[in-house]
């Protein structure tokens, strides 16, 4: 099968969005390629190994790829990429070159040549990600969740997510009941889960991205803990309101969200209404310009700032309900 691979040239700020824009015009999958110098400052306090591949990309930079399955209109869907890019230049976002190329190529060049690159990964003192198909012998103490997230949905390993678990290992003391926005490849979810929340719901519009994450909660073992539903929490919400059967039921006492900061913007009332007083959202995907904004609205809505944590230009903050 043949299928076009859209290539941007941007920068790593740019990165989470334009992968988020991909992925909305309907990229059966997407890889991101940074700069692979040895000299870039990285996080080896919990004794992580970097093996990237060296490239020619400089320090800032990087290479997203979409690939769309033949049969497409390319014409419009590249306009319409080019402009979502254009536009993030207005949210204070460096977009860099923003050069976008296209090629016609083979499934069996891309499909899995992105794994050789994914290797197990120490997130936080008790947190490993393991690609299922990788070897790994786990301490005693060591939670280790297996995934295999397929072209589409995150690793667990982008600044972002490492932030959203990271901050789940701090708050999660056990039993609690938790709502995942944007599951993606499960990751938060089953690492919720394994923290000792009682049962998680996992919400995602993206009926690739619920098969995605009900296989690796699967994998895990969680079928039990981890309910997964195509929805948003607007519908969940509407279905409470209305008495529909589910086997999940508000409030709840944590949501975490790992989207862009103007999607967060959006429900955040939503989130209030789903959480028990004193209940916890954690809320990232949050770039550094947007931080003040969000804030303002956690507060404006009822929540009270509780925690905030930077890693490069991405924010997490835990705010709870009053």
């Amino acid at each position: 099968m043949k299928w076009y691979e859209v290539t941007v040239h941007s920068t790593e700020e740019a990165v989470e969005m334009i992968s988020h824009f991909l992925h909305e015009l309907g990229a059966g999958g997407v890889s991101i390629e940074e700069s692979g110098s040895l000299n870039r400052p990285r996080d080896t306090s919990l004794g992580q190994w970097y093996e990237l591949p060296l490239n020619d990309i400089p320090e800032g930079e990087a290479v997203i790829k979409g690939y769309f399955p033949e049969g497409q209109d390319m014409e419009q869907l590249l306009s319409q990429l080019k402009t979502s890019i254009s536009l993030l230049t207005g949210f204070g976002i460096d977009i860099g070159a923003a050069q976008v190329e296209m090629a016609l190529v083979d499934e069996e060049d891309w499909a899995n040549a992105w794994k050789q690159y994914y290797k197990p990964i120490q997130i936080s003192d008790r947190l490993t990600i393991k690609p299922t198909w990788e070897p790994y012998d786990a301490g005693e103490e060591e939670i280790v969740l297996e995934l295999d997230p397929g072209m589409a949905f995150g690793t667990g390993t982008h600044a972002t997510t490492a932030l959203c678990l990271r901050t789940l290992d701090q708050w999660i003391q056990g039993g609690e009941r938790v709502i995942d926005v944007g599951t993606g490849s499960g990751v938060l979810a089953i690492a919720a889960a394994k923290l000792g929340a009682e049962h998680v719901l996992a919400l995602d519009l993206d009926p690739v991205a619920v098969s995605s994450a009900t296989d690796n909660a699967a994998l895990n073992g969680l079928e039990k803990q981890i309910t997964v539903k195509e929805s948003d929490l607007l519908g969940v919400l509407k279905e409470q309101q209305n008495g529909a059967p589910g086997p999940f039921k508000l409030p709840v006492d944590i949501v975490v969200a790992n989207i862009l900061a103007d999607i967060i913007l959006l429900f955040v009332k939503d989130v209030y209404d789903a959480l028990s007083p004193g209940g916890l959202y954690v809320a990232s995907g949050i770039i550094t310009a947007k931080q003040d904004q969000v804030e303002r609205k956690l507060v404006a809505e009822g929540f009270a700032i509780e925690q905030i944590q930077h890693e490069q230009d991405w924010v997490v903050i835990v705010a709870r309900k009053q």
